[in-house]
This record gives C-alpha cells, structure tokens and sequence, in this order.
C-alpha cells in the first residue's frame, strides 16, 4: 500500500478547495458579508489539514541495513 495516499488525499483536497474559495469570491463580488462567509469556509478547511496533518505518521530516513 502507497504509505502517503492520505497526504495526496490532503493535497487535492486543498486545490479543491482553492477552486471553491476562488469561485465563491467570484460570485460573492458585491454581496456584503460575503467576506465573513468565506473567512469562516478557510478556517474550517485549514483546521481540517491541520487534523490530517496531526495524524501522519512522522517521516523517518532510509536506514541503511549495514549496521550505519
């Protein structure tokens, strides 16, 4: 099994979620609290990657096997 499939699930998660911000900043031109709206939508993902980030297991380098 892929160790990092998590952290690719993580990645396109983010661009998601780039497009969505980008689209509702678009379409949200000239509604006021519209601004409010989106910085609430941001936190709320970036506390989600946080969590996922929290939960990775940490990286350790390649050992080599001739006792070094």
């Amino acid at each position: 099994m892929y160790p990092f499939v998590n952290e690719d699930a993580a990645w396109q998660r983010l661009q998601d979620t780039q497009r969505e911000i980008e689209n509702s900043r678009l379409m949200a031109e000239g509604q006021p609290g519209a601004a409010l709206q989106l910085l609430k939508r941001i936190a709320v993902r970036a506390w989600h990657l946080a969590e996922l980030a929290a939960m990775r297991p940490p990286r350790y380098a390649a050992m080599r096997h001739d006792g070094e």
